[in-house]
């Protein structure tokens, strides 16, 4: 903890931003859990500047990536496109972070626990199927678990897996998001 303090501190512009964009989101939220999640995202990126490595500053792409992350606390999030929304950001961070030369530690992570956040959240929340729901929290929700429970025992944060031919959470993305949106 005392360590994410201090990188924070050497990068006061990516924590104004980081608290902008947060401030930003508030308004849109509809409930005090709702704020709650604002607050705990604030408080994770906060905590996890370093990982910016030598930038100062959040990316467009982290930006974007952060917002997505928190799309189940705003009213944005109610609305039977969320899913699709969420897919779109996610390609258009990704292609930015690329063509930004803006890939850091941060925003690989960040993209990582948004795509968790969001889709065990839409899935959980919105999904009929207990099926469905169960291969969500195996999807995203498991390996977030597993991450987080290696980097607080070593102290650092582990290298995430990604596998190279399968990516189950990429296809539940789409089966997801088309049964929110043809529900009605």
């Amino acid at each position: 903890m005392d360590r994410s303090t201090r990188q924070a501190a050497r990068r006061p512009r990516a924590l104004t931003e980081l608290t902008a964009l947060h401030c930003l989101l508030l308004p849109l939220t509809r409930t005090r859990q709702d704020r709650r999640w604002v607050t705990v995202s604030w408080t994770l990126g906060a905590l996890h500047l370093g990982l910016l490595e030598r930038r100062d500053r959040l990316s467009a792409a982290d930006a974007l990536t952060l917002i997505r992350g928190n799309l189940p606390a705003t009213t944005v999030g109610a609305s039977r496109f969320a899913g699709v929304l969420a897919m779109a950001s996610d390609l258009v961070d990704g292609r930015l972070a690329r063509r930004q030369a803006a890939v850091s530690p941060f925003g690989d992570y960040a993209d990582s626990f948004a795509d968790a956040a969001f889709w065990t959240w839409l899935a959980v929340r919105h999904e009929p199927s207990h099926t469905v729901r169960a291969a969500a929290i195996a999807a995203w929700a498991a390996p977030i678990a597993a991450v987080t429970a290696v980097a607080i025992r070593r102290g650092t944060m582990p290298e995430r897996p990604r596998p190279a031919l399968l990516r189950p959470a990429a296809a539940m993305q789409g089966v997801i998001a088309l049964r929110h949106l043809l529900r009605r």
